[in-house]
């Protein structure tokens, strides 16, 4: 009988340092699932989905100017075949070669792509340049901008005016190859609005130059 109170004592005393060092359970303890448990399951939480932000339009990104939408709108109702982002692409290009053919004189190149009075006014320019002895030594660094200004149907001729921001480095020779104005490390600021139109019953896809203002 002592040794059977001598073991409960015993007992009780392991109980009193366990519950001491342990503590008492609150509720408030993180769960620990062990490995081996069948009903333990991990949750996916739900992809949460960056928050949008809306940006402002970037003038530099437009493709026309607003009161340009409308006629831009009869011409892709009038030619399925339109397309606005592609036809800057293609202004761009015709800016370009129509800029540095004439800086060259090199007018033949041109020709099919400019109205009649627009090769006039280039080949004026080219053989006044001439007679001065003089000559360009131009580089279209950059366009920096291309948007629609302008834009009409009439019946089924469209016009297409476009304002060009370029960069150009403009030089002037003499007959010697001298520098009399300009410079080659600076690039001067340039805004043009040419005008392009083009018969959308013609199978000819091309749009035909048939103005250049130097806007300011």
């Amino acid at each position: 009988m002592t040794a059977i109170v001598i073991l409960a004592l015993v007992a009780l005393f392991i109980g009193l340092r366990l519950y001491a060092v342990l503590g008492e359970r609150t509720g408030h303890e993180q769960p620990i699932l062990k490995p081996a448990d069948p009903d333990a399951r991990v949750e996916a939480r739900p992809a949460v989905a960056p928050a949008q932000t809306s940006s402002p339009l970037d003038p530099a990104g437009m493709a026309y100017l607003p009161l340009a939408g409308p006629g831009v709108r009869a011409i892709l109702a009038a030619d399925s075949s339109f397309d606005v982002a592609g036809f800057l692409e293609g202004a761009k290009s015709a800016y370009r070669l129509v800029m540095e053919s004439f800086w060259k004189g090199d007018l033949d190149t041109i020709r099919p792509h400019v109205d009649r009075h627009i090769l006039d006014m280039f080949e004026a320019a080219v053989e006044q340049r001439t007679a001065d002895g003089l000559s360009l030594d131009n580089r279209l660094v950059a366009i920096e901008q291309a948007v629609i200004t302008e834009a009409s149907l009439t019946k089924s001729v469209a016009e297409v005016s476009v304002r060009f921001e370029a960069d150009i480095a403009a030089v002037t020779r003499n007959a010697d190859g001298a520098v009399v104005a300009g410079s080659m490390s600076d690039a001067v600021q340039t805004r043009d609005r040419w005008t392009f139109r083009r018969d959308l019953s013609s199978r000819d896809p091309n749009w035909l130059l048939i103005e250049t203002d130097e806007e300011e």
